[in-house]
């Protein structure tokens, strides 16, 4: 389990951690046996009281066993928010599942939840979102006359649902710069990621820092660029259909393969575009199928 993996750098940023599940102490326990959970408490919730007090009792599994369970729309609610092969009365009293930042009032500060229960952060994104640092695993670098690029990623390992992020720090080289979002409105290429992914992956838009303007004196034109260090962040859902998840089970390892593609200019020159190569490899692990459901965080 992630958050166990993650515990000591959660610590290290103030944030304690805490998994919430309406399963038995006996289930949390077992659960927490097999994955090795030392550090992270799992707290059984079995009468769904902590569930209801924040708002996310899954109303949709009681609706999908009830008179109305053959409605259409019921039956997609339940294939999303439930359970792709139907609800089942062990369901209810489940939660939708996500993660909450409470601080020390009790207030919640930020909140993160998916569109389909199978889906959901990992830690090393939400970390992320929240702006704090992440110890990412290394990936591929490269080195042109303009730049300087090394691939990261946030989890070494993924599961069927996981929503990971893979990361490009780019720093040009003195006097050099690139161009970023905007600049294309003056015909200028912005720096891009092209990458190449299997159908059970869904790419989220690729995140672009803040810019800074650049003043072109002889065209006199103000052109949003990047002269200094800055990150590239592509998230990354490995959907959680049954057919996504069947094409995940062949795996045990996935590599991605993408470029990166910019334009790089002086004070003088704008040089021809390039095109640097980049992998990510990733283990893929199987579903635990001994719980339908993670503990919800």
């Amino acid at each position: 389990m992630e958050l166990q993996e993650r515990f000591e750098e959660l610590q290290a940023e103030g944030l304690g951690v805490a998994a919430i599940s309406y399963d038995s102490e006996e289930v949390l326990a077992a659960f927490a046996e097999r994955h090795g959970i030392k550090d992270v408490p799992l707290l059984s919730d079995d009468d769904s009281a902590a569930i209801r007090a924040f708002g996310i009792y899954n109303h949709v599994a009681e609706e999908g066993l009830g008179p109305n369970a053959d409605d259409p729309v019921v039956k997609a609610d339940v294939k999303r928010y439930v359970a792709v092969f139907g609800a089942v009365p062990n369901v209810v009293g489940t939660p939708f599942p996500g993660t909450f930042i409470v601080d020390r009032e009790g207030r919640v500060t930020s909140r993160f939840f998916e569109e389909f229960y199978r889906e959901r952060n990992t830690a090393a994104n939400i970390m992320l979102k929240l702006g704090m640092p992440v110890s990412g695993v290394a990936g591929s670098s490269g080195e042109t006359a303009h730049l300087e690029i090394n691939a990261s990623q946030s989890d070494p390992t993924i599961i069927v649902g996981n929503r990971f992020h893979l990361a490009l720090d780019v720093a040009p080289k003195p006097g050099m710069h690139v161009y970023a979002p905007g600049a294309d409105d003056l015909g200028y290429r912005v720096i891009g990621l092209t990458l190449e992914a299997p159908e059970f992956l869904r790419l989220l838009p690729l995140q672009y820092p803040a810019s800074e303007i650049y003043h072109f004196e002889p065209l006199d034109e103000r052109v949003p660029v990047y002269q200094r260090p800055f990150r590239l962040v592509q998230e990354v859902v490995a959907k959680g259909d049954q057919e996504s998840e069947e094409q995940l089970s062949e795996l045990t390892a996935l590599t991605l393969t993408g470029r990166l593609d910019y334009q790089a200019c002086d004070d003088r020159v704008c040089f021809n575009p390039e095109s640097v190569p980049l992998t990510w490899t990733l283990a893929v692990a199987p579903l635990d199928r001994r719980r339908a459901l993670a503990p919800s965080r």
